[in-house]
């Protein structure tokens, strides 16, 4: 009452009652807020909102740029699948050369990412990057212009080694820069570009391939330049990883970056103190730091171990069930089918590489909302019934036990399915769960040992696919696949926690105890998570 009476004798009580309106505390229902009170609200609460916007534009901006050399990657890939064939036609190569020719890039781009993790500890993420295209585009230039065989394969090589160096980097420093809630939305944009790279090398063998035989695979592998151009460019907007600074105890430059990162001050500094626990390790032993992480690594701890058996599992996984070879030799695949002009089958991969692009767009939208595993289960089950089909269809095909056109269609529909479930998951998961459960410490070079299993499975499979169907069958080839995918799913349901939502510190404690990662993931789930995003 006393207020009321204050308020209606005189103008002192509106006055108090302003101070305490201005002052955000108790205020009468029909009290009247001074305006500028409620100018300065809307306007703080703008200008709060416009920092973040542009946080996350500029993190998502760092992650393109950063993924640009993963297109070099699917461009080599989709564009050999059509340049082979002219190859053929022009230097006269032998079948064994083909998958010489296809097969060693898998192989000497392990050189490169076991390369590319001492060097981006070394010289930094940002500049690894830079040194990845520079390799690349020495490589292309020199297959373009190649009058031979063995001048071919020198560029090939050094193709390799650059392709090696920016797979490993581009999930190493997009997981460093990406905030928890989005890193996995983040970290498939390497995948994504490895994707778009494909697509573009099929449209390039299609529009290419009117040219005669000695000019068509030498446009078609001088455009893969392009790329790399384009990451001189970006060096001049992406930061250097803020975690890497940190490891060069270059703390203020760490906060500056964090703060374009993330929009906010309070919270960079909470980041970088995670960080700089998490990196105590690394730069103590700074001196001997590159022997000690491999010490680590080659004699591991139970933690450590279940996490090495996890991500190179999981890389492993990702190619012994044919996805590369269904890229590399679709024209092969489709010829088995029944398909015969080069032509018909060219725009035929082109659907192939469609299909794969517009489903790993899904895996993005769907990553930070349904979660790693789910997106795993759903991949691998899908690509085992897709592979079977296809070796089903193949295997009727041959026998006469199906008409042509049916047979044409269902091998058709198997081959896009397979490379679509496997974009929705296997394809950018893989990158992501590979870059995200390592501690900071040997993050680098377990992430690059990894890109080693992978490459080592995919150029095992590239090399040896065509004699393998020569022995046993383009159908006995895939049957073989199809087992091995169901041998994925296995793998998922044991070895790969739910990594959705926890930042890059709190992922170890999911390898504390094994055999209880569920209880694990639910308990931070219920509280980590929900932190993060009230954040």
């Amino acid at each position: 009452m006393g207020l009321a009476e204050e308020a209606i004798g005189n103008g002192e009580g509106l006055g108090r009652i302003s101070r305490l309106g201005a002052k955000q505390k108790y205020v009468r229902m029909d009290a009247q807020i001074p305006e500028e009170t409620i100018g300065v609200e809307n306007s703080n609460e703008t200008t709060e909102s416009e920092r973040i916007r542009q946080s996350r534009r500029y993190v998502i901006a760092c992650a393109l740029s950063a993924s640009l050399n993963s297109v070099l990657l699917g461009y080599d890939v989709g564009v050999m699948s059509g340049c082979i064939l002219f190859i053929q036609k022009d230097l006269h190569i032998t079948e064994v050369q083909q998958e010489v020719l296809v097969g060693c890039l898998s192989f000497i781009s392990l050189v490169g990412g076991l390369a590319a993790g001492r060097t981006a500890d070394a010289i930094g993420r940002k500049w690894t990057i830079a040194l990845a295209a520079i390799i690349f585009q020495t490589g292309a230039a020199i297959m373009t212009f190649s009058p031979s065989f063995a001048v071919l394969m020198v560029g090939r090589l050094l193709a390799g080694v650059g392709i090696g160096f920016g797979i490993m980097i581009a999930p190493v420093y997009v997981a460093e820069i990406s905030p928890a809630v989005t890193r996995g939305f983040l970290s498939s944009f390497p995948e994504i570009s490895v994707n778009v790279g494909i697509l573009l090398g099929y449209i390039s063998n299609y529009a290419f391939s009117g040219l005669s035989n000695h000019i068509n695979w030498r446009v078609m592998l001088a455009v893969g330049i392009f790329p790399s151009v384009f990451v001189g460019f970006a060096l001049l907007v992406i930061p250097e990883s803020p975690r890497w600074l940190v490891m060069q105890n270059r703390a203020d430059e760490a906060r500056s970056v964090l703060i374009k990162i993330v929009g906010s001050e309070e919270e960079a500094n909470e980041r970088l103190a995670e960080v700089e626990i998490a990196a105590m390790p690394t730069t103590a032993g700074k001196s001997g730091s590159t022997k000690a992480v491999w010490s680590e690594i080659l004699n591991p701890s139970p933690v450590l171990k279940r996490m090495l058996i996890t991500g190179l599992g999981i890389q492993c996984f990702q190619q012994i069930t044919g996805t590369n070879a269904a890229v590399y030799y679709s024209p092969t695949i489709l010829r088995a089918a029944g398909i015969k002009s080069d032509n018909k089958l060219l725009a035929a991969t082109v659907a192939v590489g469609f299909s794969k692009t517009v489903f790993i767009l899904i895996a993005i939208l769907l990553i930070d909302r349904a979660g790693r595993k789910p997106l795993l289960y759903v991949s691998t089950i899908g690509m085992t019934i897709c592979l079977f089909s296809l070796a089903a269809s193949l295997c009727l095909l041959d026998r006469g036990l199906v008409s042509k056109p049916a047979g044409i269609a269902v091998a058709m529909a198997a081959v896009c399915g397979n490379v679509a479930f496997f974009s929705v998951g296997m394809g950018p998961v893989t990158w992501v769960v590979g870059s995200e459960i390592f501690p900071l410490r040997v993050r680098a070079q377990a992430v690059a040992l990894g890109t080693v299993a992978n490459r080592v499975s995919s150029g095992l499979v590239a090399m040896s696919f065509l004699s393998i169907c020569n022995a046993i069958s383009v159908s006995g080839a895939f049957f073989i696949f199809g087992f091995l995918s169901a041998f994925a799913v296995a793998f998922v349901y044991r070895f790969v926690p739910e990594t959705r939502g926890k930042n890059l510190e709190q992922i170890e404690v999911l390898f504390g105890d094994d055999g209880e990662w569920e209880r694990k993931e639910r308990e931070l789930s219920d509280v980590k998570y929900e932190g993060i995003v009230n954040k």
